[in-house]
């Protein structure tokens, strides 16, 4: 105990400093400029090298604001484009639809044609053969396979006789085909005695008047027979049939 007292207090105990106390702010006031000073040197020593290695900051940045107003114009010239290339699509489609009616009408026109050249041909051969005549009389009888299962297209010319020319022929025109489906006979007719289409398909003329007409067949009939009858209004009867062949 006395030892360590001698110690220190004696003259071999420990030197004893007195420093004068700073205040942190005042600390931080002489650190701060040293590092703002040595991160300046730090940036410099930097900027120097990039330059001395042949990279200028200003002419980069002038380069990359030219490459991003070109990006810009160019977005701005392909979103042009973009609308201009979206009109002539739609240009191009409206133009196509439109080739495509104008093919449908030159194609119903030329089957117009067609109709009217055996019509022409028809009439002209009527003064050689007047004298035969009956009262009602069909021609240019064509039956025709359509485009969807078991439908079909019939076509002909109805004309009458010298004998009934300058009256006026009100009846009504039936198709009835006699056919086969599994095995078995079987008879239809077109249209229906119950369906709404007969109102549609009276005959009313007074020298000729051109018919057509369309039906379907029921899955798997098979065609035997197909046979036009004309009733006359008024009559229970057929005043008139003829069988048509398949075209």
């Amino acid at each position: 105990m006395i030892s360590r007292f001698k110690r220190r207090f004696s003259i071999s105990a420990p030197r004893l400093a007195v420093r004068p106390h700073v205040p942190w702010y005042v600390r931080w006031a002489i650190t701060l400029p040293f590092l703002l000073a040595v991160g300046f040197l730090v940036w410099w020593a930097y900027d120097a090298g990039m330059a001395l290695a042949g990279f200028h900051r200003g002419e980069a940045e002038q380069e990359i604001s030219r490459l991003r107003e070109q990006v810009m114009l160019l977005e701005a010239q392909n979103a042009v484009q973009i609308n201009q290339l979206a009109v002539q699509e739609r240009q191009a489609q409206i133009q196509l639809a439109a080739a495509g009616e104008v093919q449908q009408q030159i194609m119903v026109l030329q089957e117009e044609n067609g109709r009217l050249r055996e019509d022409l041909s028809f009439f002209q051969s009527l003064p050689l053969t007047a004298g035969r005549d009956a009262e009602l009389s069909i021609h240019n009888v064509k039956l025709e396979p359509g485009t969807l299962p078991g439908e079909y297209h019939c076509r002909m010319l109805l004309v009458q006789g010298v004998q009934r020319r300058g009256r006026v022929f009100q009846g009504d025109l039936q198709i009835v085909v006699d056919g086969e489906q599994g095995g078995q006979k079987v008879v239809l007719q077109f249209p229906p005695p119950d369906s709404p289409e007969v109102a549609a398909q009276h005959l009313n003329f007074k020298y000729y008047q051109r018919v057509e007409r369309t039906f379907r067949l029921p899955e798997g009939v098979q065609i035997d027979s197909v046979q036009i009858r004309i009733f006359e209004k008024g009559m229970q009867e057929p005043k008139m049939v003829q069988t048509v062949l398949l075209s």
